[in-house]
């Protein structure tokens, strides 16, 4: 039964909440007692937090941050692996009205150290893994952190911060925090370039927070989402609080389906690779136990039902179901392209994919489907906290995707020109194209700086083709570039489940291009042997594949 929505056309009464403290004072006194976080201690036993556990540590660490001299506007870094204890030191660096410099434990020491430099830090929160990386910036050049806090200490340093609290030290707790204030300096992981420190005030995610749950309904989850990105802080962080809905903290995605089956998510976030590797394994498990043919079966009666309103998509494959840990409805999507099959498939099987499209620079969310509002193979419609455009469309509607908005960021750290070239009056220029259909929904085409350009002045998008040729069964990974004024596809196959896929590619590639415009045929075809290289956040880097 769908929710009944007020009168803005919300299915959630979410207040006006401006900073990302105020966000975590209002989920506390709505959550009060009720448990926040499931996670597993450093023996690897389970613990959890109330929300208001969660909030006398958070108030604790960061009075203590403020006796160490980070009392406002100082810039604390953090860098470790998923934990509860990382959620805790970002907590207690905002309510502070400090700076969070979330940092992405993926990266090697030295590109760490860059960021840490070139962010001004004054402070760094890491992890006994990561202990090199704060030894590696006490001696760097230009190095400007004064305090080193390592987590394996916090219970000293909650301590310590608790009993200050009871003799009345209340800063840190009384800390004014404007809308307006920079709350995170966040540097981006993209697939081409440096890295740029990107902005974002307290107002820029509280916004975006706000939006996305006003227009979605949400319950328990599970988080393996690297908890620096932020798509993991509006899909889980602080939609937890406004929502006051827990969630576990998983430490990676070694242990997913264990962990699915414990702790039964009603929903998670996820980059597409996660929805493509489960989809995937539901059919590998189906041939492994001679039931492809019955799942077949399956689900063209589902299909043939559900022409009649009537839908046992859930009880049909109930056994699907269970194995994602029996609550699973929804999985909100973002971070690169999604190949339909793999909504559709999903659907199917009576699992809702929310897809959507984000960009750091806002927050990250800019679009999203909804539960009743969506379209297979889009993107979405805009958050209420956003509008966007379609700026210089060709015949087919294709242009730059511009953003604006209250959750589109203050700038890039320390790069005036970077930051002047990115906009256009208040408009965000994404750098993405995409287009927008008669109902609003947005279609994301592919990135700018990817777009190949002929000779004969054709502009293709490599994301495009790449899209389709994904389609192909046994094609695992592809990527398609420019070289000598060709259009080159580079496969990775599914050779395991597909022994003969080498051998069938060149007859598929031809079909392929027969369903294509003769300036958008691929002319090249290569194979590999490996995986292609990616970034942290599990997206091909386009440079380094090129021959």
């Amino acid at each position: 039964m769908k929710k009944r929505k007020n009168k803005n056309g919300f299915v959630n009464d979410v207040p006006d909440l401006k900073t990302l403290k105020e966000i975590i004072i209002y989920g506390t006194k709505k959550g009060g007692d009720k448990k926040q976080f499931a996670f597993l201690d450093a023996n690897k036993k389970e613990d959890t937090r109330t929300f208001n556990q969660t909030w006398d540590e958070i108030t604790a660490l960061g009075t203590y941050y403020y006796i160490k001299g980070m009392d406002g506007h100082k810039k604390i870094a953090i860098i470790a692996e998923n934990s509860y204890e990382w959620i805790v030191a970002y907590y207690a660096t905002l309510i502070g009205g400090n700076i969070s410099v979330p940092m992405d434990i993926k990266l090697s020491v030295e590109d760490l150290v860059s960021q840490l430099v070139r962010g001004e830090c004054d402070a760094l929160v890491y992890s006994d893994k990561c202990a090199a990386v704060a030894e590696a910036v006490k001696v760097a050049e230009g190095n400007t952190v004064k305090e080193f806090f390592c987590i394996s200490d916090f219970p000293e340093y909650k301590k310590i911060g608790k009993q200050a609290i009871a003799s009345g030290n209340t800063a840190c707790i009384d800390a004014v925090v404007n809308p307006d204030d920079l709350a995170c300096i966040v540097y981006t992981s993209g697939t081409t370039g440096v890295s740029k420190g990107v902005m974002l005030s307290h107002n820029n995610v509280a916004s975006d927070a706000v939006a996305s749950c006003r227009v979605m309904e949400g319950g328990h989850a599970i988080g393996f989402l690297p908890l620096n990105h932020t798509f993991c802080w509006v899909g889980a962080l602080f939609s937890g609080y406004i929502l006051a809905e827990w969630g576990y903290i998983c430490d990676g995605l070694k242990n997913i389906q264990g962990d699915m089956q414990k702790y039964h998510p009603q929903n998670f976030s996820a980059v597409p690779l996660v929805v493509e590797t489960i989809y995937d394994k539901i059919w590998k498990t189906a041939r492994r136990t001679g039931r492809e043919e019955v799942l077949i079966k399956g689900l063209k009666i589902s299909k043939t039902l559900m022409k009649f309103g009537i839908d046992v998509r859930r009880k049909l494959f109930k056994t699907i179901i269970d194995n994602l840990g029996g609550e699973l409805e929804m999985i909100v999507c973002g971070g690169a392209n999604l190949d339909p099959k793999h909504e559709i498939g999903m659907y199917d099987f009576g699992i809702q994919i929310i897809n959507g499209y984000g960009t750091t620079e806002c927050s990250p969310a800019v679009t999203c489907n909804r539960l009743d509002d969506y379209k297979i193979g889009s993107v979405g419609k805009p958050l209420p906290c956003n509008e966007i455009k379609i700026v210089d469309p060709d015949e087919f509607g294709v242009g730059e995707i511009y953003v604006r908005g209250t959750n589109v960021m203050q700038g890039y750290y320390k790069d005036p020109e970077a930051t002047a070239e990115c906009f256009d009056g208040d408009w965000f220029k994404t750098g993405d194209y995409g287009r927008i259909d008669e109902d609003g929904f947005l279609f994301f085409v592919g990135r700018k700086k990817n777009l190949i350009v002929l000779s004969n002045g054709k502009n293709i998008s490599p994301e495009e083709l790449e899209d389709k040729l994904y389609r192909i069964d046994y094609v695992a990974e592809v990527l398609v570039y420019q070289e000598d004024n060709r259009i080159v596809a580079e496969f990775f196959l599914n050779e395991e489940d597909y022994p003969d896929a080498r051998n069938r590619l060149k007859d598929d590639v031809r079909k392929f291009n027969d369903s294509m415009p003769s300036f958008k045929q691929v002319q090249v075809t290569r194979i590999r042997d490996t995986e292609f290289p990616k970034t942290t956040t599990l997206k091909i880097v386009r440079n380094a594949n090129k021959k």
